[in-house]
């Protein structure tokens, strides 16, 4: 009886040695005929990356490779950190095609509605499935590119992540092909017989009440809030939490901004995360890591293991729920710095939690600077979040 080939095969691989990294990891996707090879590939291997690409190309015949440097990469029940480390994914997608881009911060200054998009990519909204991106944060808005591409591909899936790095040098890189390059984005649309389901898997507790946002200076501090100084209500919610919550509070807390400031109620996973930066002493605002606005919703949040391993394992449950026999043939999972070893007590958590629920499909990703994930009908730039994308066959 002839042997079914298998759909995707992932290697993750720690070595000192980026060649004999790549070579072990280059064995164990051996024996399937990829249409598209993930790649990702920590810091410690800068370089070396245009060889990494190259060799990749020449080794496996594949035309189309993309991926990331991250500060740590992550493969099936695996998270390596801080190592010299590299992961893959070969994946086959018969009927499925597949059609990268790269995109420069010049292309996204000049796109200013959805038909220039269109026209820059060659791609319309009806002709593609899903998206993947991976984007360099430090030399473009990301938050801006995020925001619209979404608006030019309505509805369409689209999950990333930001590439990570050498933090203090202010540098990553995202590979496409042959090529390394140091800013931009590069990406891939899906169309065809497969695409992505897409999930985000929040790593917040919501503490205290909502609050709308009342002033905001134009250096984008938080002033007032609900028509208090922002730094008042902080406190007030602090001090409501009890000597425990206030203990792991400290230095864990976090701002949610409503996603969608229409719906009735607000809970854990209606907030896009943002980092509380610092305080103005002098006048009581507070600076997040966003671009506030006046009227908008506003809950402070507490990072928390505990909140974020029951949102992970009840989000995968759900996804099995709902794909019912569309079972997915691999996943690309984006986790932010935050996660892994500095947040839960057992390592390679967000990945043994994906092969504890989906079984051991074969999975592939980084650490992430910021993660690109759907709230329902718009995507986002998200934090502190584990942004996973699940290639499935299209239903119907």
């Amino acid at each position: 009886m002839e042997k079914i080939k298998p759909l995707a095969q992932s290697a993750i691989v720690v070595d000192e040695q980026w060649d004999q990294a790549l070579e072990q990891a280059l064995e164990q996707i051996e024996g399937i005929s990829a249409d598209i090879i993930f790649v990702f590939a920590s810091n410690e291997y800068t370089g070396h990356f245009a060889d990494m690409l190259h060799i990749v190309r020449r080794e496996t015949g594949m035309p189309l490779v993309i991926g990331c440097s991250g500060q740590g990469v992550i493969g099936t029940d695996q998270e390596l950190e801080d190592l010299p480390s590299l992961s893959l994914l070969a994946l086959s997608l018969p009927e499925t095609t597949l059609q990268p881009v790269r995109l420069t911060p010049d292309l996204l200054e000049s796109c200013s509605n959805p038909r220039d998009w269109h026209a820059r990519l060659g791609i319309a909204k009806d002709e593609v499935n899903a998206w993947l991106l991976f984007a360099d944060p430090f030399h473009m808005d990301c938050e801006a590119l995020v925001a619209s591409f979404s608006h030019a591909y309505p509805g369409v899936p689209m999950v990333g992540g930001l590439a990570s790095g050498a933090i203090e040098d202010r540098f990553t890189h995202m590979f496409l092909n042959d090529e390394v390059f140091d800013d931009g984005a590069v990406a891939v649309a899906i169309s065809g017989t497969y695409t992505l389901f897409p999930l985000v898997s929040q790593g917040c507790e919501p503490i205290g009440e909502t609050w709308t946002i009342t002033k905001v200076r134009e250096n984008g501090f938080i002033e007032g809030i609900s028509n208090r100084s922002a730094y008042d209500v902080l406190i007030d919610t602090f001090q409501t939490l009890s000597p425990e919550l206030q203990r792991r509070a400290q230095r864990n807390l976090l701002v949610g901004l409503a996603a969608n400031e229409y719906q009735d109620s607000f809970e854990r996973g209606s907030f896009l995360i943002r980092e509380l930066r610092g305080v103005d002493r002098r006048t009581k605002a507070l600076a997040i890591g966003a671009s506030p606005r006046v009227g908008q919703t506003i809950q402070f949040q507490m990072r928390d293991a505990g909140s974020a391993d029951i949102d992970l394992h009840s989000l995968l449950s759900q996804a099995k729920v709902d794909l019912q026999q569309n079972q997915p043939v691999a996943a690309i999972l984006c986790a932010c710095t935050g996660r892994g070893v500095g947040m839960f007590a057992i390592p390679d958590h967000d990945a043994g939690v994906i092969a504890r629920e989906l079984g051991h499909i074969p999975v592939a990703g980084l650490f992430c600077c910021g993660e690109i994930a759907p709230m329902g009908n718009r995507t986002y730039l998200h934090n502190f979040t584990a942004s996973i994308a699940l290639f499935v066959r299209c239903s119907g």
